[in-house]
Parts: C-alpha cells; sequence; structure tokens
C-alpha cells in the first residue's frame, strides 16, 4: 500500500537541505542554501516559522549542546546564537574559492563531519576538489578525498559505520568507524542507483540501521538494508527530494526537503519542488548527537 506523503509546509526553498530534529523544542529545523541562503525552524503544533538570514551560501549545520548551532557558510565554520543572530567564525575553510563546504553531521561520539561541492563540476566533469572533513579540534582534516559533490553522510545506530555518498557517481560507499579515534578503513560499495535514475542526495538512518535514501530528480524515497540490500521504495509527489530526517514526538515522522533546482526537468512533480514533506514510515529514527563542543 502506497504510504501518504504530505506537504508539511510550504516553504518555497531554492535548495532546502539539512533537515534536523531538536528534540529540546519540537521543532525542525533545515537550511536553503541560497537565494537567499537561510536558516529556517518551524514548530509543527504552533505553525510558528522562523527565517535566520546569512551572509553567504550555507551548506549546513549541526547543532550544540548549549542550544546554539555550528553552521558550515562558504568561507567556513561559524558559531551561530539564534537568539541574538550572532556569528562567530570559528575555523576558516582549508578550500579553494571554487569548492565549498557542504553537507555535515555529527557521528554517535559528536565529532563534526563536513564535506564539499566543487563548483566547477558539471561543466567539468573531473572537478573532484572537495573532501570529506573531520573536525580535530580547530582544524578540518581531509578523511576521504576525490570528491565532486558530498552528499549521504549518515551513521549507523551503532556508530561504527559512517556512510558517504558520490552523487556524480550515483553510489554511496561504506566505511568502517572506530569510536575512539574517527579513523576510517574498509571502504566498500553500500549501494548504487541504476544509471539514468535520479541522483544521491542526503541521506538519515533509523533505530533499526535502515538507510534512507533521497533521490533526487526521479520522486523517490528509499529505504536499504544494513548490508545494502534495497527494502523499500517510497514514490513521491514531488521531483527533487534532498534529504530526509526523523521529527515528531516519538521520532516516527520522516520529513523531506526538497530543491526548485532544475536538475531533470521531465520529473513529474516539479510544481510541489520547494516545500517541506512528510510520511510515517513505520520505522523510527534516532536522536541527532550534539557537537561534542
Amino acid at each position: 500500500m502506497a504510504m501518504a506523503v504530505t506537504r508539511a509546509l510550504d516553504a518555497g526553498n531554492h535548495l532546502g537541505e539539512m533537515p534536523v530534529w531538536s528534540v529540546a523544542e519540537q521543532a525542525l529545523w533545515w537550511i536553503n542554501c541560497e537565494h537567499p541562503p537561510e536558516l529556517h525552524r518551524w514548530h509543527p503544533v504552533s505553525g510558528r516559522h522562523d527565517r535566520f538570514a546569512m551572509p553567504e551560501r550555507i551548506g549546513g549545520f549541526v547543532r550544540k549542546a548549549d542550544g546554539d548551532l555550528l553552521v558550515v557558510l562558504a568561507d567556513g565554520l561559524h558559531d551561530f546564537a539564534p537568539a541574538t543572530g550572532t556569528l562567530s567564525l570559528r575555523v576558516s575553510t582549508p578550500l579553494p574559492p571554487e569548492v565549498l563546504l557542504h553537507e555535515c553531521a555529527c557521528d554517535r561520539q559528536g565529532r563534526l563531519w563536513v564535506g564539499g561541492f566543487d563548483k566547477r563540476f558539471p561543466a567539468d566533469r573531473d572537478a573532484k576538489g572537495a573532501s570529506w572533513f573531520r573536525l580535530d579540534g580547530d582544524t578540518l582534516t581531509p578523511v576521504i578525498r576525490g570528491i565532486a559533490v558530498a552528499n549521504g553522510l549518515a551513521f549507523s545506530p551503532d556508530g561504527r559505520t559512517l556512510y558517504a555518498g558520490m552523487s556524480p557517481r550515483r553510489a554511496v560507499d561504506a566505511f568502517d568507524l572506530d569510536p575512539a579515534t574517527g579513523a576510517v578503513s574498509n571502504q566498500r560499495t553500500f549501494l548504487t542507483l541504476e544509471p539514468g535514475h535520479g541522483h544521491v542526495d542526503g541521506a538519515t538512518v533509523d533505530a533499526e540501521g535502515g538507510y534512507w535514501l533521497a533521490v533526487v530528480a526521479a520522486a523517490e524515497l528509499r529505504r536499504y538494508r544494513p548490508d545494502g540490500r534495497l527494502d523499500r521504495v517510497v514514490p513521491l509527489p514531488f521531483a527533487n527530494p534532498t534529504k530526509p530526517a526523523f521529527g515528531g514526538p516519538d521520532l516516527a515522522t520522516l520529513y523531506i526537503t526538497s530543491t526548485q533546482m532544475r536538475i531533470e526537468p521531465a520529473t513529474p512533480g516539479a510544481d510541489l519542488n520547494g516545500g517541506l514533506f512528510a510520511l510515517t514510515p513505520g520505522e523510527r529514527g534516532m536522536a541527532d548527537t550534539l557537537l561534542f563542543r
């Protein structure tokens, strides 16, 4: 039986990304990367919708234990206080101007991982100037190099597997992750999309270890089992899902952001792109780990 997918909010995002549920606030946060760059916060019960303007392109954010955020802007990592709107640069980007910091998340130990986006792609199909970085103190350490567009970042419930997408390859790799040191090893292909069938975008993991992938330009959400087998395909009424995240009081609602970018114009559902959507898949999520410092 098809799952009911509803538009929870007509957000009008050009490039909605990075939904994160705040258990403390019972609110969903996400970003519009650009046009204009901003953070969003929405309380489903009251309907209150706050927007926080950013001075330049925003690629992601994580929440901190004190209630503030660490946001990923084009020029680096900034501590951000929503109550005052104050931004404070913590770490400058180590990347050249043509490569922007992009998607991010904390692992189960509270370490920050952040990827990059090489703006020369797709005009230059060989452009791979980005990396997946780990934040070590105040240093962004490149761990996985040769990335064009970083996507699909997620961590297994036990914190011992890191998933990292390689969008131009239409693939997601899995790595063994040492919880104590943050070192990765044993890189292997976790999933590969069929040729011509959308692109890898954002992902999340449920409490059972299922990996939920937004297949942008294919109007699909997919769940993969921990062994990489495809478990379920959820058709969506909009063309361009960008990232799912579990939320709600019991973490049983799956929210999905979307983009109005023209990726595959022939895919049905373009008129709904840019909204925030929700469904109840039957699985529950896990609360995001807060940044440890």
